[in-house]
């Protein structure tokens, strides 16, 4: 049977997570491993090379424990996740790859909503990276607003709620399609939708119902020689 690792940088995406996959994959054998101080250190200081070996450690130590399939749900940790990708003899998906690759099919004008400076650069990155391999041109729209994450930080989720609607209201009247970039902000996805014309995507649903072929192709013997 496959084994699902799932590597967190905020402790409250447990509990995102935990129905979401029960019900697309009931009786599937997943652990939730979450490690706050990779986030909080790509906040304060960028990404580095001990970063780069904390996030790369997570998946070699999540691959001894068995997974056979591995989910970082922390859109900034996207470029230490490819260093990681080479360590590792099995799949390791990050939590945007199935939001950049719906997006880019949806229009060319990209709105992207981020609340962390961390973010921005990671997921513009991913969505160019997905529309060349379709060979699309694109435009991204960013806006960051760390006035939200500052707010969430506070307490004050009512005030995190209305400034990410605010910005992307504002980017609705410019773009084709709009990426809320963090999976804190998927639980606003169904108001912009009610509210805006245009297409609202979200990471967690996504990136969980992609899961599914690498769950099937992972449930078979692997290897058993150390990483």
């Amino acid at each position: 049977m496959p084994r699902l690792a799932i590597l967190h940088t905020a402790a409250f995406l447990v509990d995102v997570f935990k129905p979401l996959v029960a019900q697309a994959y009931p009786g599937l054998d997943t652990y939730h491993v979450v490690d706050e101080s990779l986030l909080q250190d790509l906040i304060r200081h960028g990404t580095s090379e001990g970063l780069n070996r904390r996030v790369a450690t997570h998946a070699i130590l999540a691959r001894d424990a068995g997974a056979s399939v591995i989910l970082f749900t922390c859109s900034s940790t996207s470029p230490a996740v490819e260093i990681a990708r080479r360590l590792v003899d099995i799949p390791i998906l990050k939590i945007d790859d199935p939001m950049a690759e719906r997006a880019v099919g949806l229009g060319r004008r990209i709105g992207l909503v981020c609340t962390t400076a961390s973010t921005k650069a990671p997921s513009e990155a991913l969505l160019r990276d997905h529309a060349a391999g379709k060979g699309r041109s694109i435009e991204v729209v960013p806006v960051l607003r760390s006035d939200a994450y500052e707010a969430r930080l506070a307490g004050d989720q009512t005030a995190h709620d209305r400034i990410v609607v605010e910005a992307a209201l504002d980017l609705a009247a410019q773009c084709d399609v709009i990426v809320l970039a963090q999976a804190s902000l998927a639980h606003l996805g169904p108001v912009l939708q009610t509210r805006t014309g245009v297409p609202i995507l979200t990471s967690p649903a996504l990136c969980v119902e992609a899961l599914a072929p690498w769950l099937l192709r992972s449930d078979q013997p692997r290897p058993t020689t150390p990483c």
